[in-house]
């Protein structure tokens, strides 16, 4: 598709869900790469708006607040809150952040809905859905649990299995069960409305594989298989208390769909920004939209909410929707459920003044066509190698040799050797292909090219060495600082979209009262006799406790998971009664202990069971030292028939009880009681 010239460009980014902290994953897959891609159009001169907001509706959140006891605006307020603030802070320039509870949005969101179906474009469909008689509600996929016929776990949900990963509907679980009141549900009819998006699919298919080969692959080729699978009618309501009402007759204790509802949410806080010229940037198609999403969302901008738009058909569609893949955290995906995430509001507290330092690591990792893998210890290189080594070290010798030559002035440029000629010429087309990268949504490259800018000023300081030739030729020194200098503001104006928080402190530093990017590329920005100021540093090492410490509170959270995953493995058949009976357990005490040699589990233990002292051999080797289990009392099966192990003969079984970590314990009284008492 030829290149089209905008008068204005509208960004929008995915809207978080409300019912936790937004983490790494979102900040590399949507948000970062957004605020990177608006703040390079603003720096351009070039009117773009970025548009944001929490999702505030669906059935996680009720759920989550029927768990804590509290109502779902308790939980959607308590999570806006901390989500806004931890972006406000990461430097993420929203034009506007709003909500999907907002006035203006519950209107918008009627509005659209009805302003569809006065037009006949949604049909209506009756059909058979769990109903929680108790309860007295239809219970959403997400209230439902039962057995998955697929693994037989038992805690599988109405539309996936999270221990097989199958999807799944909720007619498909065995014995299916309420999750709010616990009884079995019934199945009843309920009407609701659908969006046909069969109907759109000639134009879809046209507009996205015709119209759209542009697109990023991973985006073109997932919309590519959704149109050859064909596209089947999707409702755009359901039962539930918590949403926007549908606004229609007949239908009453029906909300919108969340997935319905929350685009709509990009242009409700449009109007909210800009109530009176809102409609310019959803309606004029001089206007370039770009929806910034991760890649589970695809589907619902590419294909859902174009089809909802071209249905209404006042609005304008994508020009781009530039998703991104997966990130996930020290090889494992990352999980809100397992707490298996980097938070973004504790990084920025166990971090603080480093926001920079993560902007650049989830850049430079940036999944942009393939998952990648955020790591503590690439986190702690890429720090150390290249902000501090590359751009610090720069920065910092610039700004020492001026002061300690120039008084920390900038120094009159002399006569041009064919080495500093060629240094220019090396970042002369930085501008051209940073552009290049940043128009095609390739951040990842271009601040490659941006820290390439710094390598160039670092070899050039490096080849030329102008400490040396102080002593004897200082026009040539003046002359070489003043190069430098160029390069550092040149770094000022090309890391202002990746670094914002480091870029302004550079600025500062060089006397740069704006930041111009027509200047990107010249030798002639700082004007010679520009006073600096005295330089700190830039950024400073991470040493190998801080992130030590970050690996193992994920190992911690690991292992807190495992112990709650952990579950009892099923009760055996059933026994008669006479066949307990038939157990003589005993109370006794360990006299002596020894391990057996060539072993690594065997221990040879002499015990005192009030009867006579006989020899066990018990596999707990792994788990005590010999010494420690002297003198403890045990529960000791007593008339169990002989066996030899070892060349040993054990005369009896110790009980144990096995943690969810795998670790044995001793089955005993809570207090001393007599070898031989017997255990009921």
């Amino acid at each position: 598709m030829s290149e089209k010239n905008f008068k204005r460009t509208l960004v929008t980014t995915a809207l978080p869900y409300a019912n936790g902290p937004v983490h790494i994953g979102h900040l590399a897959g949507v948000y970062v790469p957004a605020d990177i891609y608006t703040r390079y159009l603003r720096l351009k001169g070039q009117d773009v708006i970025m548009i944001g907001g929490s999702d505030e509706h669906g059935v996680p959140i009720t759920i989550k607040a029927k768990n804590e006891g509290i109502t779902p605006q308790d939980v959607v307020d308590r999570y806006h809150g901390i989500i806004k603030k931890s972006f406000e802070e990461f430097g993420i320039t929203f034009d506007i952040y709003s909500r999907t509870t907002s006035e203006t949005h519950y209107e918008m969101a009627s509005e659209f809905f009805r302003n569809l179906y006065d037009k006949g474009e949604f049909i209506e469909k009756t059909s058979e859905q769990y109903y929680d008689e108790q309860a007295k509600q239809f219970l959403a996929d997400r209230y439902i649990i039962g057995t998955c016929p697929h693994c037989k776990n038992d805690r599988a949900y109405g539309d996936q299995c999270e221990a097989c990963g199958t999807s799944l509907n909720a007619t498909d679980l065995i014995n299916p069960r309420s999750a709010i009141s616990g009884n079995t549900p019934v199945l009843r009819e309920t009407k609701h409305w659908y969006l046909p998006l069969d109907k759109h699919e000639a134009f879809l298919r046209e507009w996205i594989l015709e119209d759209h080969k542009e697109w990023k692959p991973n985006v073109y080729g997932q919309c590519k298989s959704w149109l050859d699978m064909g596209l089947q009618p999707r409702a755009v309501s359901r039962d539930l208390d918590w949403g926007v009402p549908v606004p229609v007759e007949g239908a009453e204790g029906k909300v919108l769909y969340v997935w319905f509802d929350a685009p709509i949410g990009y242009i409700s806080n449009t109007k909210e920004l800009l109530p009176d010229t809102w409609e310019t940037y959803w309606k004029d198609p001089e206007t370039k939209l770009v929806h910034f999403i991760g890649k589970d969302n695809i589907v619902f901008h590419c294909i859902v909410f174009p089809a909802m738009l071209k249905a209404e058909g006042s609005y304008i569609l994508p020009e781009n929707v530039p998703s991104n893949e997966f990130l996930n955290l020290e090889g494992d995906k990352i999980s809100t459920s397992r707490n298996w995430a980097v938070w973004l509001h504790e990084y920025l507290q166990e971090f603080p003044g480093k926001q920079d330092v993560l902007r650049y690591v989830l850049t430079a990792n940036a999944p942009e066509t393939k998952d990648n893998d955020f790591t503590w210890k690439d986190f702690q290189a890429r720090n150390n190698n290249e902000l501090v080594a590359i751009l610090g070290n720069f920065i910092n010798r610039a700004m020492v040799l001026t002061f300690k030559y120039f008084e920390g002035k900038v120094p009159a440029r002399g006569e041009l050797t064919e080495y500093d000629l060629a240094t220019m010429a090396e970042f002369a087309n930085v501008k051209q292909a940073l552009e290049n990268n940043l128009e095609h949504y390739r951040f990842r490259d271009a601040l490659k090219e941006a820290m390439n800018l710094a390598r160039i000023g670092n070899k050039y300081l490096a080849d030329t060495e102008p400490w040396k030739l102080a002593k004897t030729d200082m026009p040539r020194v003046a002359t070489i600082m003043n190069l430098s200098l160029q390069i550092a503001a040149n770094l000022a104006i090309a890391f202002e979209p990746f670094l914002p928080f480091s870029a302004a402190k550079l600025r500062g530093f060089l006397g740069m009262e704006v930041c111009d990017w027509t200047q990107l590329g010249s030798v002639d920005i700082l004007a010679a006799d520009t006073q600096l100021q005295e330089a700190t540093l830039l950024f400073e090492k991470i040493e190998d406790s801080v992130v030590e410490a970050q690996i193992q509170k994920l190992l911690d959270t690991k292992k807190a998971n495992e112990l709650n995953a952990w579950s009892p493995k099923p009760a055996s058949d059933n026994i008669e009664f006479e066949d307990f009976m038939k157990l003589d357990i005993r109370v006794g005490t360990i006299l002596e202990a020894e391990l057996v040699p060539k072993t690594s589990k065997l221990m040879k233990l002499k015990v005192d069971t009030g009867i006579d002292q006989r020899t066990v051999v018990s596999g707990i080797a792994e788990h005590f030292k010999p010494e420690d289990v002297i003198g403890q009392q045990v529960s000791i099966l007593v008339n169990l028939a002989p066996k030899k192990l070892r060349g040993i003969e054990s005369q009896g079984m110790i009980l144990m009880a096995e943690d969810a970590d795998g670790k044995l314990r001793f089955v005993q009284p809570n207090e001393p009681v007599r070898p031989g008492s017997e255990v009921r």
